[in-house]
Formats: structure tokens, C-alpha cells, sequence
């Protein structure tokens, strides 16, 4: 029971964090969001170490830099699809092929999870995707699509890797598989970051203050998440934490409505029922 809750507060966690981070890609490119965003997360990242001290799990090191390297290109691919303006197909198809893949493969790794956690399981899913919908001001192409299967396939190998990576240590790892992690995530994003900024022809420009408050905050809710995640799959059954944690879309859309004001269409509506479904299904 304790892995579930957990993967449902690792959701909203992350959810949280993508509704702070999209606030501060607003003013200035997603590139840099995400890379400064893992940056101001080390400090945390350092703190939780700290707390629970256990041996550097060495097996786990390539697992975890895979998982953070995967991570880290499906979110910036996300954003890329994401400024078509076709959120309605692209958020969907990323988040619900992120909640798919690691439920497939916690089946062939041997997970047999009960009747109705696989019912709720099918039902986090849609609701994944109901949520997830908002109104498209672009038009979806087949390259969008691809676009967002491609990150959903990120998120979903990041949370099989980060599984595999806690898995490596044979024992508890603590927090060290997120260390090796945010590396992955620090290689291949500064990699696309320069590629990029070099491809545009463009010098960084200056960042208020206020932005780096939000990307501060969202780096450091990301890389809690991210950790909450770890402790659950760490306990759970890979099949039924990693589809409850990609429920984040739900926490990013009752954000918007609160802070934002935004309208929540009749299809998400019925997609927070479904997510609410999922998580007593689950529980039973």
C-alpha cells in the first residue's frame, strides 16, 4: 500500500513541477528550463544523500544515467512537439505511451499484478489521457506525432531504467540511482542545449530573477518526485507504480484551474474521475 501512495504523490509532485516549469518557458526557451532546472536541484539532490547514507552502489551507476539521459531527451522533444501548438494530440500521446511502456514491461519481467489493480491500471491510463487534452491551436502532423511518441517513450524508459537501476544495487541503494540520474540528465542536456543554441545562431540571453525562482522551484520539485518515484518502484511492482506516477498530468490541470483560472473541458472532467477510479482500484 505504501509503494501506491507513494507513486500518487510522486505524481502530483510532478505535476507540480511541470506547471511551475511551463510558467517559466513562457519567457525564455525550454533548453535552458530544463538543464538549469536539474542544475538547482544538485544542492537538494546533495541534502537528500545526506539523510539516507547508504554504500555507493556501483551496478546501478549505468542504469541510472540511462534513466536520466532518457529522461532529459523526452522532455525536451516534449517541449519541441509542444510548441506546434497541437497540445491536444501531442500531451496525450506522450503521457499515455509513458504510462503504457512500463506496464508492459513490469508484465514480461514476470509482475502479475491482481484483477482489479490491472483495471485500475487501464483506467489511470485513460485518464492520462482525457486530462491531458487541451484545446489545439496548431495543426497535428505525423512528424508531431511521432514527435510525442518518441518522448513519451523517453518518460516510460526512464521509469523502467530508474527501476532496473534500484534494482542493480541488489539491496537498498538509498537515493544514489537519482545522482546518477540528474549526470544523465546534466550529459545529454547541455549537449542539446549547445547544439541548439549553436544551430540558432544565439547568444543566452539575460534571465530575471523571477524566472530562476520558478526554475529553481521546478528543478527541485522535479528531483523530488523523482526520488519519491525510486522509493516507491523500489517496493512496488514496476506495473502498477510507474502508470500511477504518470498521472501527473492531473495535478498540472487542477493548478491551472485554480491559479490560472482555465476552463476544465467536460473531457478532462471525466478524466479526474477516472484517475480517482484508478487510485481506489488500485488500492484495493
Amino acid at each position: 500500500m505504501f509503494p501506491l501512495v507513494l507513486a500518487a504523490v510522486s505524481a502530483g509532485v510532478w505535476g507540480t513541477a511541470d506547471y511551475v516549469g511551463g510558467r517559466a518557458t513562457r519567457r525564455i526557451d525550454a533548453f535552458r528550463v530544463a538543464v538549469l532546472s536539474k542544475l538547482f536541484s544538485v544542492p537538494l539532490l546533495a541534502v537528500y544523500l545526506t539523510l539516507l547514507p547508504v554504500a555507493f552502489p556501483g551496478r546501478s551507476v549505468a542504469w541510472g544515467l540511462a534513466a536520466g539521459g532518457a529522461g532529459m531527451a523526452a522532455l525536451i522533444t516534449f517541449y519541441r512537439a509542444l510548441a506546434s501548438g497541437a497540445m491536444a494530440v501531442v500531451a496525450p500521446v506522450s503521457a499515455v505511451t509513458a504510462a503504457v511502456l512500463p506496464f508492459g514491461a513490469g508484465l514480461v519481467a514476470g509482475e502479475r499484478p491482481g484483477l482489479w489493480a490491472i483495471v485500475g491500471v487501464l483506467c489511470a491510463v485513460a485518464a492520462i489521457g482525457l486530462v491531458s487534452m487541451a484545446p489545439s491551436t496548431g495543426r497535428a502532423t505525423m512528424s508531431l506525432v511521432g514527435l510525442a511518441l518518441l518522448s513519451g517513450v523517453g518518460f516510460g524508459l526512464f521509469f523502467v531504467l530508474l527501476d532496473r537501476a534500484a534494482a542493480a544495487a541488489g539491496g537498498d541503494a538509498g537515493l544514489w540511482p537519482i545522482a546518477f540520474s540528474q549526470s544523465g540528465a546534466l550529459l545529454v542536456g547541455f549537449f542539446l542545449w549547445e547544439r541548439h543554441r549553436r544551430a540558432a545562431g544565439r547568444t543566452p540571453s539575460q534571465r530575471p530573477a523571477g524566472i530562476l525562482k520558478l526554475i529553481a522551484l521546478s528543478g527541485m520539485l522535479d528531483m523530488t518526485a523523482n526520488a519519491l518515484y525510486l522509493l516507491a518502484v523500489r517496493d512496488g511492482m514496476l506495473s502498477i507504480v510507474a502508470p500511477l506516477a504518470s498521472l501527473y498530468p492531473v495535478s498540472t490541470v487542477l493548478l491551472a484551474l485554480a491559479l490560472d483560472r482555465e476552463r476544465v473541458r467536460p473531457v478532462q472532467v471525466a478524466g479526474l474521475g477516472l484517475a480517482v477510479a484508478a487510485l481506489v482500484l488500485v488500492a484495493s
